[in-house]
């Protein structure tokens, strides 16, 4: 009987530290050199408690790298054209690098519309279908990817865990996450398979992978038992579970099983902190290299 190892804890939290660590530095040369300092513009629209927060940690990382953050906050009744107003005023300020229209939009809104008036030279989200298409094609390079999918590659890659050949699976083909993951797996030549709502036999698919990549928020829908022995596990899911003996009366849990997956997989990002810092470093990343790019520098 083999003993069974415990998972390596994939930890996104130093992972992140470091980046934000190797990007500070990366910014003050710049700032020495040219007198240039990166800005990251946010827009924010209505009163929705965890846009607000989610936009004040992305100020705050902002702050310590020492990128310039500046914020367009409107309220839930704007129009469209108010939006696409301060995207044209941030479009055309040479002091910002970087623009990002918070999510979800309010009902009323035209989401596409409005990210589509981001400046694909600013668009630090990669959300822009022409950073989308040519992140899908080969041979071409989007000017960015988006955050969270890069960040779980990321991880990745600084976990020494090759890519190249392996199955992987990604649950969810959303347009933020599951989607452009599975296209930055193929450009790493992994051979991936995309799972969704309408997928017959999930559980045999999700069986066969190497690297599993879960972003169908969902609580804990991938049991130990789907997992094969020795895969590596990047959990995108953040969902609130009940839980009496927290004192917010909810704790959060991933798409993935934690425990069970602990004792089968390889290796494993806890929720929290495991994608999550991950996807604010690539915020700040995409960023720096959006005012690299303006200033040609290197």
């Amino acid at each position: 009987m083999a003993i069974e190892s415990p998972a390596k804890v994939i930890d996104g939290k130093s992972v992140a530290k470091q980046i934000r660590e190797e990007i500070a530095v990366e910014i003050s040369r710049m700032k020495d050199a040219i007198g240039v300092v990166p800005g990251l513009a946010v827009i924010l629209v209505g009163d929705r408690k965890d846009s607000a927060t989610y936009v004040r940690n992305k100020k705050k990382a902002c702050e310590s790298v020492g990128i310039n953050s500046y914020e367009m906050h409107l309220p839930d009744n704007s129009t469209e054209e108010e939006v696409l107003h301060s995207i044209t005023r941030f479009n055309e300020d040479p002091s910002v690098h970087g623009i990002l229209v918070q999510l979800p939009l309010p009902s009323h809104m035209n989401e596409e519309k409005i990210l589509n008036a981001v400046g694909i030279e600013k668009d630090v989200d990669g959300f822009h279908p022409l950073n989308i298409g040519r992140l899908a094609m080969r041979g071409r390079d989007p000017l960015f990817v988006p955050c969270t999918p890069k960040g779980c590659i990321e991880l990745l890659h600084r976990y020494g865990i090759q890519i190249k050949g392996k199955k992987a699976v990604v649950l969810g083909r959303s347009n933020i996450v599951g989607m452009p993951a599975a296209l930055l797996l193929q450009r790493e030549d992994a051979t991936v398979t995309i799972v969704h709502s309408r997928t017959k036999n999930a559980e045999d698919i999700i069986k066969q992978a190497d690297i599993i990549i879960s972003a169908v928020g969902q609580a804990h829908m991938v049991r130990g038992s789907w997992i094969k022995p020795g895969a590596v596990i990047i959990d995108v899911g953040i969902n609130p579970v009940e839980d009496p003996n927290s004192p917010r009366g909810y704790r959060l849990v991933g798409d993935v099983c934690y425990e069970e997956a602990i004792k089968v997989a390889s290796a494993v990002t806890p929720v929290p902190g495991g994608v999550g810092p991950m996807t604010i470093a690539m915020l700040l990343s995409n960023t720096l290299s959006s005012a690299k790019r303006v200033y040609n520098f290197h």
